[in-house]
């Protein structure tokens, strides 16, 4: 039996992955989740498998060398699939330490405890071990021109405190690849949406925010533009890329769904006046009278959009979600999780794990 370690597996994309790779593999695989339940760990999200006998919960945080050598030590990791990280440009720009402590110490940390479990007399490492760092497009900074795209050979540009983390994560891990030939893989993401998102990131909070009637936020002009990917796809590509990626390479992961900040808070205005019932009276709050123009976040990049032909030439991957349906499916989520969303919001969530753990 094969087994993972996941780190931030309590998080948005990390809890859609362990769902993923259950649903795919069932038995036959084993999860180790390490999460150190920051504000947007949440455990709720993996309540209906936290009594798998093949899944174990373990809080830690990635920076602690001890803990995360207790891990290794006491399992046999195959892989490792990274996702920990603080994320949120916003928070990076008011707290830029806490990014640079989680997102780069921290990658130092699991590189050092993987490197030391898997490598031979030889210098060599074991078969079938690999490593797996997760990482943005925000590395590659800014595009200015229509029609240009990132590539996995466009030079790192960070522009934010946020970005210039992950992109020192990014560089630690090409790092290991070349030094000690590790075995690894790097993939940067687009924009990721979908069920479990905590509602400081755009679709939720608009979403959030529009069925109370609050107003809905929008920097700048509006106009920025970001390329959205289904999170279900998201779990798939890194799935992909561990089964037939080739070692010691990057591939970007994009979704063909290249949209402005403003579109898109229209599109979920639309979409919930489309979904809502008559009877309910949420209906009625839901409008786009509660745009409102706020002042542009500090360094705002203008325009992401990744060019997966990498990751589709050579692993047979591509998204597969539109974003018109996958916004159905992300709004229909949140109307049937109404409980979770007032936890979150309120704080409640944290109760799960006092609960369930303490």
């Amino acid at each position: 039996m094969r087994t993972y370690l996941v780190t931030g597996g309590a998080g948005f994309i990390g809890s859609n992955y362990i769902q993923y790779m259950f649903r795919k593999y069932d038995n036959t695989i084993r999860i180790i989740n390490v999460d150190a339940l920051t504000y947007a760990g949440n455990l709720e999200n993996l309540k209906e498998i936290a009594n798998r006998e093949n899944y174990t919960f373990i809080k830690a945080d990635i920076t602690d060398k001890a803990a995360i050598q207790k891990i290794f030590e006491e399992n046999d990791i195959d892989r490792v699939v990274h996702f920990a990280a603080e994320s949120h440009v916003d928070r990076s720009i008011r707290n830029p330490e806490i990014f640079v402590q989680t997102n780069v110490l921290g990658t130092a940390v699991l590189l050092n405890c993987a490197k030391a479990a898997w490598e031979q007399e030889d210098g060599s490492f074991k078969e079938g071990k690999r490593f797996l760092h997760v990482s943005t497009d925000e590395v590659y900074g800014s595009l200015e021109k229509e029609g240009e795209y990132f590539y996995e050979t466009t030079p790192y540009a960070p522009r934010s405190p946020y970005s210039a983390s992950k992109a020192s994560s990014d560089m630690l891990v090409k790092a290991y690849m070349d030094t000690y030939r590790f075995p690894a893989n790097i993939t940067n993401c687009s924009n990721n949406y979908g069920p479990y998102q905590f509602p400081e990131k755009l679709i939720p909070l608009i979403i959030n925010n529009a069925l109370q009637g609050k107003k809905l936020p929008v920097y700048g002009d509006g106009k920025n533009v970001r390329d959205w990917l289904y999170v279900e796809d998201h779990a798939k590509a890194i799935d992909m890329v561990q089964e037939k990626g080739r070692l010691f390479e990057t591939y970007n992961v994009g979704g063909h769904n290249e949209k402005q900040n403003i579109e898109i808070v229209t599109i979920i205005i639309e979409t919930l006046q489309e979904q809502l019932s008559d009877t309910d009276p949420r209906k009625a709050l839901v409008s786009k009278d509660l745009i409102t123009y706020v002042e542009d976040r500090k360094g705002h990049d203008r325009r992401y959009a990744i060019a997966p032909d990498k990751i589709k030439a050579e692993i047979g991957w591509e998204p597969e979600t539109m974003f018109k349906d996958g916004i159905r499916q992300t709004i229909q989520w949140y109307f049937e999780h109404e409980d979770w969303m007032k936890n979150v919001t309120s704080g409640d969530y944290q109760k799960y794990y006092e609960e369930m753990y303490e």
